[in-house]
């Protein structure tokens, strides 16, 4: 036991700190900052990612949902384009065909 108790007392005895203790600590505490600032930007790179990813997907759905809009409308143009030269093109044949009559 005297030996266990000696052990015990050098273990509990009080000693100074070296002298460059401070400095490691500082120094790692100083590393784990920057390690964690570099961290955080790496973060915010890459959310700035996402969002410049969900902006761009964002304008491409955009401008296709206008170009379908547009091709939408410029396709009942022409319909209604079609519609106006085929009733001209009727009353033209209701017409040749009355001046056909009056010429028999």
């Amino acid at each position: 036991m005297d030996e266990f108790e000696s052990e015990l007392r050098e273990a509990m005895l009080r000693r100074p700190a070296p002298p460059s203790l401070k400095r490691k600590l500082m120094e790692q505490r100083r590393q784990r900052a920057q390690h964690r600032h570099a961290r955080a930007m790496w973060w915010q790179r890459i959310a700035a990612s996402i969002v410049l990813a969900a902006a761009a997907g964002g304008a491409m759905v955009w401008h296709n949902a206008e170009q379908r809009r547009k091709g939408e409308e410029a396709k009942q143009q022409v319909f209604t384009a079609l519609r106006i030269a085929n009733h001209a093109l009727e009353e033209m044949n209701v017409q040749l065909a009355q001046q056909r009559r009056y010429k028999q």
